[in-house]
């Protein structure tokens, strides 16, 4: 089911919030100071294209540099991608098959808004049981 899930997003929505991503991605890698920016958006632009089947966690060693970071990111590029997700959603949600798509793009919202100290793992994964995990 999330293979049929994932090519149905694909179509609808994930190709084109992953251009956004990778814009973005691509606009913080010619920024040289900006490259860890790049990094989680080139991370979450492989997450746009095929959410379904993994989740996002919390990275444990986060910290300050992470919350400050994520401070950058919603003031620059953030909260445009995040409107993206919302406006995606919306417009999914419009149709009755599109509902769970819509509800994908929602819940892809909190990690546009601030993508640094997380990390891609697969929802059924053991050494992932929950969204918090120790080392």
């Amino acid at each position: 089911m999330t293979v049929v899930l994932n090519l149905i997003w694909l179509v609808f929505a994930g190709f084109w919030m992953a251009i956004a991503y990778a814009v973005a991605a691509l606009i913080c890698f010619l920024l040289i100071v900006t490259i860890p920016f790049g990094i989680a958006a080139w991370r979450n632009a492989s997450y746009a294209l095929w959410p379904f089947g993994r989740k996002l966690v919390r990275k444990p060693g986060a910290g300050v540099g992470s919350a400050i970071g994520n401070v950058l990111w919603f003031l620059f590029a953030g909260w445009w991608l995040a409107l993206g997700h919302v406006v995606t959603g919306v417009l999914l949600c419009l149709t009755i098959i599109g509902i769970p798509l819509g509800i994908a793009s929602f819940k892809m919202v909190p990690v546009a808004l601030f993508p640094l100290g997380r990390e891609i793992v697969p929802s059924g994964d053991p050494w992932f049981p929950s969204v918090s995990r120790t080392a």
